[in-house]
């Protein structure tokens, strides 16, 4: 049985996403992070406050900066990103690697596409993640990282639960997010092969590349969106090799929230 409330199915096409353009990074913003064009009701959707799409150029990224009480979830769909905070914490993110950072009390970090290859030859390709922050149940928690591959569980072409706070996924999340109310599937679809979302009072269902199909929405293409409220169940069928990323959420924010959505 679908969540309490009214249904709704909103889609958001991929152009209709704000932009950031610098000349190391182009982002693309689901939500209003502050600059134009100016859309101050449009800063979440549930629990899920930023779902930035960024292409890195080699040899740059974000330099250390700061972040406080939040939960950091970051995909990488090609290249890699190069992790380091304060606490310690230092990693390389790639495809099929999923990742969190847990804010707390306070951390600093940098994500940079300065990888390198087999013998010490710099990358020249961008990376290209999602990175999404999810509230958490409560703030002031220690700073936290966790990190695991799951490439081979995505070969299923099913939904893969990549991080949970909810109580059932204790024992099939990648990672954990510090949230009872949220969790993040990703799955990379077969033609042939529909998955079926699941029911929640909201959720966010992206798609990261390739084409498909939703039932009760129509077709989408790489970069759309669909933000679901009261609903669920709805079949979704690749038109093509494709990849997704699906947000589970049974509670919500209240009114508008604007942060700065640094990664």
């Amino acid at each position: 049985m679908a969540a309490s409330g009214t249904p709704t199915v909103d889609i958001r096409r991929s152009g209709d996403r704000s932009e950031t353009e610098l000349s190391w990074l182009h982002g693309r913003h689901s939500f209003w992070i502050g600059g134009r064009p100016h859309d101050p009701d449009n800063t979440h959707h549930g629990l899920l406050m930023v779902h930035n799409e960024d292409v890195i150029k080699p040899g740059t990224g974000f330099e250390t900066h700061p972040h406080r009480d939040m939960e950091i979830v970051t995909w990488v769909l090609e290249g890699a990103l190069v992790h380091q905070d304060s606490v310690g914490n230092s990693g390389i993110i790639y495809p099929g690697l999923a990742q969190r950072m847990s804010a707390g009390t306070g951390i600093m970090h940098s994500e940079k596409n300065d990888s390198r290859r087999l013998g010490g030859e710099p990358h020249t390709d961008p990376v290209h993640l999602v990175q999404m922050w999810i509230v958490p149940d409560e703030s002031g928690v220690t700073p936290g990282y966790e990190q695991l591959e799951i490439d081979h569980e995505l070969l299923s072409g099913a939904l893969v639960t990549v991080a949970s706070g909810m109580p059932k996924h204790a024992d099939d999340t990648a990672i954990r997010i510090r949230n009872r109310d949220a969790a993040l599937y990703a799955a990379r679809l077969i033609p042939g092969q529909p998955i079926q979302l699941p029911e929640a009072r909201y959720l966010h269902v992206f798609l990261a590349r390739g084409a498909v199909e939703l039932e009760g929405a129509g077709a989408l293409a790489t970069g759309d969106a669909v933000r679901l409220t009261a609903t669920g169940g709805q079949r979704i069928a690749a038109l093509e090799p494709a990849e997704i990323l699906v947000w589970e959420m049974h509670a919500a924010l209240a009114g508008p929230t604007l942060v700065c959505a640094m990664t």
